[in-house]
């Protein structure tokens, strides 16, 4: 079992590729100081098609945060390098939309 942070961005950028291109070099740079961070792990949406009906999220980006324990997030949500990326949120290409924080326990049941 690990820990996971998880940070997703609900709507949409005014530039898509400027919003993710900053985010996974600049932003990511950040993240990567966290004290007992163990991966960064970014998703971005892709087009798909269910034959079911289903009801699409609208995310522009979610990022992960893996750690080992609670401890640890607690740890790196407490630290310099968590104050730093605050900061740099002011300097985000244009996004409309939510910012959500969510951590969770996450347990692979499953692995082929």
């Amino acid at each position: 079992m690990s820990v996971s942070y998880f940070v997703r961005y609900e709507g949409t950028a005014e530039d898509r590729d400027a919003f993710i291109g900053y985010y996974r070099e600049r932003h990511v740079a950040i993240l990567s100081r966290f004290p007992e961070i163990r991966r960064i792990v970014l998703h971005t949406p892709i087009e798909w098609h269910d034959p079911f009906f289903v009801k699409p999220d609208r995310f522009e980006l979610i990022a992960q945060m893996i750690f080992d324990t609670e401890e640890d997030l607690d740890k790196a949500l407490h630290s310099e390098a968590r104050a730093a990326a605050r900061e740099d949120f002011v300097y985000f290409p244009r996004f409309e939309g939510l910012v959500y924080h969510q951590a969770a326990m996450s347990d692979e049941v499953f692995s082929a």
